[in-house]
C-alpha cells in the first residue's frame, strides 16, 4: 500500500468509507497490483495503469484506462475521451462490488 494513496483516503473525509472499500476489493481481486500516485490522485496499475480515484464534493471518481475491455450494458461509464471512462459513486451502498469486481478483473486481462 502506497503511503500518499493512504494519506490521500484518510484526508478524504466524507467519502473514506467509499475509498477505502474499493480500494480494498482492487487489491482482493487483482493479482501483483501495485498503486502510486500521479496527477494528484491514486493510481492503480499491473503492467499497465487500469484505474484511479478522485474525490469530488459529493462523490468518488473511479476511473478506467482502456475502458473498451469493460463490458457496461447499463451505460454506467461516463466520459468522451478515447481511452477512459468513470463512473461516479455518492454512497457507499451504490458501491457494486460484483460489477466493479468484473471490471477490475476485465480491465487488467493482457
Amino acid at each position: 500500500m502506497h503511503p500518499q494513496v493512504t494519506n490521500y483516503i484518510i484526508n478524504s473525509r466524507n467519502q473514506q468509507e467509499i475509498l477505502q472499500t474499493i480500494r480494498q476489493l482492487i487489491h482482493e481481486t487483482v493479482a501483483q497490483v501495485t498503486e502510486e500516485f500521479k496527477w494528484g490522485r491514486p493510481v492503480f496499475r499491473t503492467n499497465k495503469d487500469f484505474a484511479y480515484l478522485k474525490t469530488a464534493k459529493n462523490y468518488v471518481t473511479l476511473g478506467f484506462f482502456n475502458f473498451e475491455k469493460l463490458s457496461d450494458p447499463d451505460n454506467r461509464l461516463e466520459g468522451t475521451g478515447k481511452g477512459m471512462r468513470h463512473i461516479k459513486i455518492k454512497t457507499i451502498n451504490e458501491l457494486d462490488r460484483n460489477l466493479l469486481t468484473a471490471w477490475f478483473k476485465a480491465a487488467t486481462i493482457n
